[in-house]
């Protein structure tokens, strides 16, 4: 069932996306040609922060289901943000490939039982535990750490101390983080022909609002797509049919799950490639017609696009003078408010790092010390330990008695982008400053330190300021937009849908590929609230307590030759300063067979106070408990019970249910 349900999905979806190519392609080409305007950026960005980096390496234990039983796993996470479990260190460093990996897009971090068990009550409607029952997991040392996923298989770790939770549970939350920002911005085709597939795919379906399962590259969101619908349809094939406890029959259909998602994920990935193929391999023709051609379709487009604001835009300005502009402030006002202390203490973070470093000239820490001091300097936007204020001061974005008017499923997906924003403006801070130190340094020696750090300082920090006013509008805009469109798409299609096939007749064929109505109608959308949305974010502007510059402040030419250094290549600050490189873990070309060097380790190894690490013989907890065991009937059952009930994916039934 569900292998037919992902290639007929494909297929629907596939159509979609060749469509929004050729338009994703129209207006990259577009904009080459005319160019864009937009505001200047004052800090430099680096291209590869994390060339030759590696995020953590430390000691955990992991819950081990074959067994039932604890083991402790060293824990490595490269560059790419996945997480490898090893045996011990000594595996890592000999090379030996992980005992599993994980891609954390989709998941979440979650540090406690009752939070898990929760979702997996919701997860499972009918099979649920008895207030005060006993979990399938037992956790000894109390503090658990817990990567659930709607579909996908569920980890389990522990650790020994608190402190030691809370930075695993950072590092953790870090590595969902990256691995959901997972569409590249760069691709300015492929990526917006994705996004604009999925979300009118969804909107065929009816379902217009914000998606949490936005994660990942775009077959895992594709995965994700299938399993929206074809998830419940197995749940209540399966769950009826499920025998055993409630905790074994909660077990068992995560277990069900988990390979029915592996399965739509493995024909998801394999089509998307051979999707974006095909349209890659048309992309030289398409672009040498566009640009031929240029002229005469934005003059179509133009023409049927102000036929369709005379009948479509009188119906969206009622809905939105009556729906949408007495709730602007409101949604507005929710986000700024987390947002904003976000961003200051990016700001306060940073500073207090600067402070570290100028005690250090005054005291005489010399060269070394200074040294040690910029190259952790470097990582501090990848530290997620040191970055977990910043993020804490976001996650209070709350759109209660907003999400169910304007059909927002969660404020998490605002929410993950201002992290991933806020974490760029802290990369572009420090790499800023890095590369005006080492100018000054080199201009006018180290005889003075703290005043040439000092001055640079203030440099950076003037140049943050303005260039997190100017993110953070952009991103009030952007998020004003994701939430009121949708609402607005949803309102007006009963009334307009019907309509828009006659436009069609107004494009000239050998335009059609190029011009789609949908796509323009949509637009017509866009702009009759944009000028509502500008005005309430600059009117926000004028508030001293956003701290946000306002539009008619521009600053032009402040550094005229700053650009410049962002050509050079990153500062090796212990070679400068003669200091040794920082000990990381063993590591090589391709993350352990090649050895002779070592990667830089943003994070520390944890070690918790009192607490011998690592456990490197792979020994059980100390001091727990092993979980019972059930009578050898049930555990024969329960052995042999999972190839049984997938096979019940592929028998026939007596009425099968058409989907």
């Amino acid at each position: 069932m569900h292998w037919f349900r992902t290639r007929q999905w494909m297929k629907e979806f596939g159509q979609v996306y060749e469509q929004q190519y050729a338009v994703a392609l129209f207006n990259s080409v577009r904009f080459e040609i005319e160019g864009g305007g937009g505001t200047q950026s004052q800090l430099l960005h680096r291209k590869d922060p994390l060339a030759g980096r590696t995020i953590f390496s430390g000691s955990l234990f992991q819950y081990l289901e074959e067994n039932r039983k604890w083991r402790n796993r060293f824990v490595f996470v490269p560059n790419d943000y996945t997480i490898n479990l090893y045996e011990s260190k000594a595996a890592h460093d000999r090379g030996l490939h992980p005992k599993v990996t994980i891609n954390c897009a989709g998941y979440k971090a979650l540090t406690s039982m009752e939070e898990y068990m929760e979702l997996i009550n919701k997860s499972l409607p009918g099979v649920k535990a008895k207030v005060g029952s006993n979990p399938f997991i037992k956790c000894e040392t109390g503090f658990p750490l817990i990567l659930w996923h709607p579909y996908a298989r569920h980890h389990y770790f522990c650790v020994m101390t608190e402190k030691e939770q809370k930075k695993w549970h950072a590092v953790l939350q870090d590595c969902v983080r990256d691995s959901n920002n997972g569409l590249p911005e760069n691709c300015t085709v492929k990526t917006p022909a994705f996004t604009d597939a999925v979300r009118l795919h969804r909107q065929a379906r009816g379902q217009y609002g914000t998606w949490d399962m936005m994660c990942g590259t775009p077959p895992q969101i594709l995965a994700n797509l299938v399993m929206e619908s074809l998830h419940p349809d197995i749940r209540n094939m399966i769950v009826p049919r499920l025998k055993g406890k409630m905790q074994q029959r909660q077990k068992n259909w995560m277990l069900i799950s988990d390979a029915v998602y592996k399965q739509v994920l493995f024909q998801t990935t394999g089509q998307y490639e051979a999707l974006v193929e095909a349209c890659e391999a048309q992309r030289g023709p398409l672009d040498a017609r566009l640009r031929t051609d240029m002229d005469q379709l934005i003059t179509s487009k133009e023409h049927v696009s102000s036929k369709l604001r005379g009948i479509m835009l009188p119906k969206a300005e009622q809905i939105l003078r009556t729906n949408i502009q007495p709730y602007i402030n409101s949604i507005l006002e929710a986000l700024m408010d987390p947002t904003s202390r976000g961003f200051a203490e990016v700001r306060d973070v940073f500073f207090r790092e600067m402070v570290e470093i100028s005690k250090n000239s005054l005291n005489g820490g010399g060269k070394e010390k200074m040294g040690e001091n910029m190259e952790r300097l470097s990582m501090l936007a990848f530290h997620p330990v040191k970055m977990q204020s910043c993020y804490e001061k976001v996650e209070e974005l709350n759109l209660e008695g907003l999400q169910q008017r304007f059909d927002v499923s969660s404020p998490s997906v605002f929410i993950s982008r201002a992290q991933i924003l806020m974490r760029e403006q802290m990369d572009n801070a420090v790499y800023t400053f890095e590369q005006l130190l080492n100018q000054s340094l080199e201009a006018q020696g180290d005889s003075d330190m703290c005043k040439i750090t000092q001055r640079c300082q203030d440099r950076v920090l003037k140049k943050y300021d303005y260039d997190s006013s100017s993110v953070r509008k952009k991103f009030f805009r952007e998020a004003l937009l994701q939430i009121i469109i949708p609402y607005m798409l949803q309102q007006l299609a009963p009334s307009c849908s019907p309509e828009l096939p006659r436009f069609k007749e107004l494009i000239f064929e050998d335009f059609s590929r190029f011009l789609l109505i949908e796509n323009m109608f949509e637009e017509v959308v866009l702009q009759s609230v944009s000028k509502d949305i500008m005005m309430a974010v600059k009117e926000a502007a004028v508030q001293r307590r956003h701290n946000l510059y306002r539009d008619s402040i521009i600053l032009t030419n402040s550094d005229p030759n700053l650009h410049l250094l962002g050509e050079n290549p990153q500062v090796d600050w212990a070679t400068k300063f003669g200091g040794d490189e920082p000990e990381g873990p063993v590591s090589s070309a391709d993350e352990g067979r090649v050895f002779g060097r070592r990667r830089k380790q943003v994070v520390s190894m944890i070690q918790p106070d009192g607490v011998p690490l690592p456990y490197e013989s792979c020994l059980e907890v100390p001091g727990v408990e092993l979980i019972p065991e059930e009578d050898a009937e049930m555990f024969l059952r329960v052995k042999y019970a999972f190839p049984l009930l997938l096979l019940i994916l592929h028998s026939p039934e007596p009425s099968p249910p058409v989907f």
